[in-house]
């Protein structure tokens, strides 16, 4: 695997050191949110199978923007669903208690986008979260796409597109609702790119808005049903 900016033969460095100004509020927060704050679904004690997803701010022609992927709909879990690419640890990527997330979110990325891993530097780690539906004990990575390389989808048995999302767009008020899941699930979701963003991956990046400062007043009683986009 390529290592990341900052990285050295011990493995991949976190610095937030030279990020660009509109992206500190993000990496204060990194620094500063308790897991609690993120999601009501904390890992259970020995449980789970350790994952990581890379969460990559880029700066792309309508400005800051988000990576993000439609995972093919003839997967066995999150099928056709949008999300941050990323995945289980592979033995490989080591300790699930040390770096093995940020080589697994870095690594997972690349074989579904096809980006060049160099140009990622990893700028924080959020706490681990958990995805009840398929038990995944999930790390965020943090990283700036300090030199973008071009991305599709690698294998369209997993991956049906690669998409880079607006803030702007995340953040446009017209552009969210609250997702009404069949089970009865209620979460915030996002219609952006022709997309409908849900679940884990929605509540993620409705937490970061919040917290970065980045949210604008929203309709929340304004609700979609799954598969409206």
């Amino acid at each position: 695997m390529t290592q990341a900016h900052g990285a050295d033969a011990a493995g991949v460095r976190v610095s937030a050191e030279g990020v660009p100004s509109w992206l500190e509020p993000v990496a204060a927060l990194v620094r500063a949110v308790r897991p609690e704050q993120l999601s009501r679904f904390l890992p259970p004690d020995g449980e789970g199978r350790p994952s990581a997803v890379l969460i990559l701010f880029g700066e792309g022609e309508q400005g800051p923007d988000l990576l993000l992927i439609e995972r093919s709909a003839a997967l066995r879990s999150h099928a056709g669903q949008p999300s941050f690419p990323g995945g289980a640890l592979d033995p490989e990527d080591g300790d699930p208690e040390g770096e093995g997330p940020l080589r697994a979110a870095l690594r997972e990325a690349e074989e579904e986008t096809g980006l060049d891993p160099a140009g990622v530097q990893v700028f924080g780690v959020l706490p681990r979260l958990y995805i009840p539906v398929s038990g995944f004990v999930v790390t965020p990575v943090m990283g700036w796409w300090r030199a973008p390389s071009p991305v599709s989808a690698v294998d369209p048995a997993e991956t049906a597109r690669v998409f880079r999302v607006p803030v702007a767009d995340l953040t446009d008020p017209a552009n969210r609702a609250t997702l009404v899941h069949p089970s009865g699930f209620r979460g915030p979701a996002f219609l952006v790119d022709g997309a409908l963003v849900w679940g884990f991956t929605a509540g993620l990046i409705d937490k970061i808005l919040h917290y970065a400062g980045w949210e604008r007043p929203w309709d929340t009683e304004r609700v979609v049903p799954l598969g409206a986009a």
